[in-house]
């Protein structure tokens, strides 16, 4: 039994869903802690996607985005309120008077 010269497995951009091989590909954490390597599955970007991407910490970006969706804001005010929150350094949400 002869083994196929192509050792270099596929991947599909999640971003885009373009085929590529795995050694063009760029590994993408989306916890943001590529690192930590433990139990981790890891997806893989093509060049000109993982370019786009923002490379600025995400922690606790989630728990924010879920605090702010507990109210009904219109999308301006949603977005203000988002960058209030990032730009302010304890992390809380300010109440407006």
């Amino acid at each position: 039994m002869w083994f196929s010269r192509n050792r270099d497995p596929s991947v599909v951009c999640p971003a885009c869903g373009s085929e590529i091989p795995r050694s063009s590909a760029r590994e993408y954490d989306k916890y943001g802690d590529r690192w930590d390597r433990e139990n981790k599955r890891f997806e893989y970007l093509c060049k000109p996607c993982y370019g786009e991407l923002c490379h600025l910490p995400r922690e606790g970006l989630e728990s924010l985005l879920v605090e702010l969706e507990d109210e009904e804001y219109p999308w301006e005010t949603f977005l203000t309120q988002y960058v209030a929150a990032v730009e302010n350094p304890d992390g809380r949400l300010e109440e407006e008077s």
